[in-house]
């Protein structure tokens, strides 16, 4: 095994992936087995670099003087010399043997060795940039000084005055024409005495392992399905108090019925075939690691409306969709299953895939990542499995359970008609839903598409957790009717209308920046510059709260519960879970981007302090 150039703690340049650009870094870790550094630069930013793409600093040439632009044959006349000009082209009243020359450029180099002088990149601007934050002037140092007679020295012990911005450091011609020069000097500044200058930091050599690591994911594991289970078997007792915890648990013939089974896979598979068909756009997703763009055909709005013709066919044909009522545990536990064998499937084919596939949260732990997800976009041809799952199986199975407990309640309680209670809540869910598959492009820029490979957590989560908690309030209302007067209904509607145009406007105005930052429609937003060249907004509901979609969302799901009334908590464990989900999520996203953008980051936290909830959280 080819041993390591660079020790841990150690000063060098790495290049900035996808250009030519070095920058200072700290090498934080190696990874023996991809033979990858993990470096910092002085931003906060982390990323692995190859070992090709990381030079020591001796590399790098020190000027002293004259202009980093001007050609050597236009400073013939000057008394002043460039350190880095070739000896051959000194004049004669300062000439000097080139030995003489290399041997104080090696001194030089040691002495100077965290010394390094930047020349600042000027950038076009941006269409919606801002130079002010909280209404003053930003702090732009030489902004109207000339780019080739413009210098900034930065050191190490100046960390905290550092400013993010973007740095050429393309090699003059002078430079290039001593290549052969410089890799000299570097190989014996190499071998001669180390005076290398190191940041009194100690590496990570681990990754920080999300949800409570290992007794965290193996409890979540197991604890999943039997809260579902759980909460459905306590939706049917007379009494659903916490008084009256546990309820009675089934036979174990009561959980499992072929013919039910039968009738998931067969919804599965439908949604499948759905999916292949060849109607609708085709969009490609974000950038991978690799550079590459996958590509996604959005046709799920199409498959819902083919589910509901096909759904509302079988009805009018006699079909007893209020069944379903009855045999809702019978279909968590085939949903179980499935989702079971498709994770255990997607953990070993996770083993034969290249470094590049992998999901960023994956450790390297079978447990582990066989809960987050190894693979990032696990594909078969061109179906991709995470894709599907995220929006067909669950989320239009959903409103298909939907509707079958509002059926269920009718014909249980004799009613012509489904109660208000019942209206609402199957009204405010097929909104949601039916905004998410009309919307289905911008679920390519979750967390969940983008970062999270996709295990048991993902699979468990769209296969059983969303279409069965997602519509307990309706399960609920079945053996727990309530009345709901058209004041309350007119207010509670209100409410959800409220969240809905947070949640729509705040994910639209992020997806319409995302796709088209200098769209004249979004000059009036204002950003800031991130050292990875993205910007982030600051303005507009992003300035409100940093994650205002969540707050959209809560509210909404508060909607969705205030129709079962009060007498118990039952119906309001969708909220308490989604409040607990989305913190969590958005702890999760804060440290991810914090990492990413490391100042640039730091203040957007200080524009909007606050992440969900204005002046609560």
């Amino acid at each position: 095994m080819p041993s390591r150039k660079f020790a841990d703690g150690e000063v060098v340049r790495g290049r900035w992936p996808g250009s030519s650009l070095y920058y200072e870094v700290e090498i934080l870790s190696h990874d023996s087995g991809s033979q990858l550094y993990t470096v910092r630069y002085k931003d906060g930013t982390e990323l692995e670099l190859k070992e090709n793409d990381v030079k020591p600093l001796t590399s790098f040439r020190q000027r002293k003087s004259g202009s980093m632009s001007s050609s050597p044959s236009r400073r013939r006349g000057s008394r002043s010399r460039s350190r880095s000009r070739s000896p051959g082209r000194q004049p004669k009243s300062s000439r000097r043997s080139a030995s003489a020359s290399h041997q104080v450029n090696i001194k030089e180099a040691r002495k100077d060795l965290l010394e390094v002088k930047l020349t600042p990149l000027v950038l076009k601007p941006f269409g919606n940039s801002i130079h002010r934050y909280n209404g003053e002037s930003e702090h732009r140092e030489r902004n109207d000084i000339p780019h080739k007679n413009t210098q900034e020295k930065f050191r190490a012990s100046q960390e905290s005055s550092y400013i993010p911005t973007q740095y050429s450091l393309r090699p003059r011609r002078e430079e290039i024409k001593l290549k052969e020069i410089d890799s000299k000097e570097e190989e014996i500044v190499t071998k001669g005495p180390p005076s290398r200058k190191t940041f009194e930091v100690t590496a990570l050599k681990t990754k920080d392992l999300e949800f409570g690591g290992l007794p965290g994911v193996f409890l979540i594991m197991l604890g999943l399905p039997a809260v579902v289970f759980l909460l459905l078997l306590m939706s049917k007792q007379r009494d659903p108090s916490l008084l009256n915890f546990p309820p009675p648990l089934p036979a174990l013939s009561d959980l499992w019925e072929a013919r039910v089974f039968g009738a998931y896979l067969l919804w599965f598979f439908l949604q499948v075939l759905f999916y292949l068909l060849p109607v609708g756009k085709v969009v490609e997703g974000t950038p991978l690691a690799d550079g590459r763009r996958l590509k996604y055909r959005l046709n799920g709005f199409f498959a819902f409306v083919l589910t509901s013709v096909l759904v509302g066919i079988a009805v009018s044909q006699g079909m007893e969709l209020h069944r379903v009522h009855g045999h809702l545990l019978q279909l968590v536990l085939a949903a179980t299953l499935v989702a079971t064998v498709l994770s255990v499937y997607l953990h070993v084919r996770a083993r034969g895939v290249p470094r590049e596939a992998l999901a960023l949260a994956s450790s390297g732990n079978a447990i582990y990542d066989f809960f987050i997800g190894r693979e990032l976009n696990p594909r078969i041809g061109t179906f991709d499995l995470k894709y599907f799952c995220e929006l067909r199986p669950g989320l239009i199975g959903w409103l298909v359970i939907n509707l079958a407990m509002l059926l269920a309640e009718m014909k249980l309680h004799s009613h012509a008609a489904p109660s208000l209670a019942m209206i609402l809540i199957n009204s405010f869910q097929l909104l949601y839903v039916v905004d998410a598959l009309w919307n289905e492009e911008a679920l390519l820029t979750t967390m969940d598409i983008i970062h999270d490979g996709f295990g048991f957590m993902l699979a468990f989560g769209d296969l059983v957790w969303v279409p069965f908690i997602y519509s307990f309030q309706a399960v609920y209302l079945v053996s727990h009717p309530n009345e709901v007067s058209w004041p309350v209904a007119c207010l509670i509607i209100a409410l959800k209308l409220c969240g809905y145009i947070i949640f729509r406007c705040a994910n639209s105005q992020k997806n319409a920046f995302r796709k088209n930052p200098t769209d004249p429609k979004l000059a009036h937003l204002k950003t800031i510059r991130t050292s990875t060249g993205k910007n982030l907004l600051v303005s507009g509901w992003w300035g409100f709260v940093r994650h205002p979609n969540y707050l959209g969302d809560l509210i909404m799901a508060l909607a969705w519960s205030l129709p079962c009334g009060f007498n118990h908590i039952l119906p309001y464990f969708y909220v308490i879970y989604f409040t607990m989900l989305l913190v969590h999520r958005e702890a999760r996203d804060e440290r991810r981007c914090e990492k990413k953008y490391g100042l640039a980051w730091e203040q957007y936290c200080q524009r909007v302090p606050y992440r969900i909830f204005p002046y609560i959280y």
